[in-house]
């Protein structure tokens, strides 16, 4: 049975040459980087050399790179590292009600077990916030906005310049999770105004369990003093900001794999968006019934979310997932939940809609034939679950303890 990987907003496959790289590392440059001898200063120097690369394109200084073990890590740091930080300062906090769990989950946790104000902004229809909205929810002891950069779900890519400039304006810190974005879209953290931002090495084809935090001049701002704290404390290492010994082999695979992916950014998202658009259009035009949800053009290059009505969108992943075909129906991080996904009902989504959503997700090895598979099995397939749904709208299957 022919195998086609359309789930790249999950996770994405490792790219050869970056194994080749982490291979390499762990034969020959094994010493701990904080060790003074050879073995520790040729460890040290791949580190330096991974954190100048990946600095280099968000046009950051290499020092506001802090290696973490991923998007999850990086965003509680941001965003408890600046609230316990400045609790004194203010207790205000702002987000979205799209943001990834890593970021809502912390901010509540923040709000229920330590105090802090939540202001959680909507969006409109196609998962946008305001900049607008931004500014008139900031109050004087409001301390950090966190905004996504673009969508996990729906692809929608933020005003991000836009939200900085008006928390420069404010004086508040902004933070942005850039875990899908990163090397998917040009990123500029002096033009956009960003002061922290999240990533993770295993969505742009590197490995599990890396990732990095962009802190600006490390949390020293004007007006502000230092404005993060650790997590996490012993060694000292990473400025100070996250201690534990650096995994070398990892963060030279990140370095690899987002420098392979930056350099080829432009025609790769080109790429993408011809067969993203093929899939839209051969969908709306032959599916009856189907929404598109997100942006229709401020979005990845690489997402596509359908909203398929009179389907439970369980019911189609696994289908798909019969005939080979791997998608997803919402974050990776939520699918195991039963109810409705948290972004398509901030967009105003009816809850036996948003059951039915499809997220397909493509990446660099996603070839043209690929996409003509899933469009060759996806029609029927809609056609059939529809055709087992005697209510019109529910599969009349109990999936109240399903997941992915």
């Amino acid at each position: 049975m022919r195998r086609v990987y359309l789930d790249y907003a999950a996770t994405t496959p490792i790219d050869p040459d970056v194994l080749a790289e982490i291979v390499r590392v762990y034969e020959q440059l094994f010493g701990n980087p904080s060790s003074l001898h050879t073995y520790g200063q040729e460890a040290r120097k791949i580190v330096e050399e991974s954190r100048k690369t990946l600095a280099s394109i968000l046009n950051a200084k290499p020092e506001e790179i802090i290696f973490t073990s991923g998007g999850s890590e990086s965003d509680n740091l941001a965003i408890k590292g600046v609230a316990f930080r400045n609790r004194e300062r203010g207790k205000h906090l702002i987000t979205s009600a799209i943001e990834h769990a890593a970021v809502l989950d912390t901010m509540k946790y923040l709000e229920k077990s330590h105090g802090f104000e939540l202001t959680v902004l909507p969006v409109d229809q196609y998962g946008t916030v305001s900049p607008e909205s931004v500014e008139e929810a900031i109050r004087p002891n409001t301390i950090l906005v966190s905004i996504m950069y673009a969508n996990n779900e729906i692809g929608t890519i933020q005003p991000i310049e836009e939200i900085g400039k008006v928390c420069q304006e404010h004086d508040v810190i902004f933070h942005t999770d850039a875990v899908q974005a990163f090397c998917k879209v040009p990123i500029d953290v002096q033009a956009q105004n960003i002061d922290l931002l999240s990533t993770a090495a295993h969505k742009v084809y590197g490995p599990k369990g890396v990732g990095f935090l962009f802190v600006r001049d490390i949390g020293i701002r004007k007006n502000w003093g230092l404005y993060i704290d650790p997590l996490i404390h012993g060694g000292g290492h990473e400025f100070g900001l996250r201690s534990g010994t650096e995994n070398a082999p990892g963060i030279a695979g990140f370095a690899k794999a987002a420098d392979l992916l930056y350099q080829d950014l432009d025609n790769e998202s080109q790429r993408q968006t011809i067969l993203r658009d093929k899939i839209i259009q051969w969908v709306l035009e032959n599916i009856e019934d189907v929404s598109l949800n997100g942006h229709p053009t401020q979005r990845l290059p690489n997402n596509i979310n359908l909203s398929i009505a009179n389907v439970e969108g369980e019911s189609l992943l696994l289908a798909l997932d019969l005939e080979g075909i791997a998608v997803s129906t919402a974050s990776a991080c939520s699918s195991k939940s039963a109810e409705p996904s948290h972004v398509l009902t901030a967009l105003g989504i009816p809850a036996e809609l948003a059951r039915g959503s499809l997220r397909i997700t493509l990446g660099k090895y996603t070839t043209e034939e690929e996409v003509n598979y899933l469009l060759e099995k996806l029609g029927p397939i809609v056609a059939r679950l529809r055709g087992l749904s005697p209510l019109g709208g529910e599969t009349g299957e109990n999936h109240s303890d399903s997941c992915e």
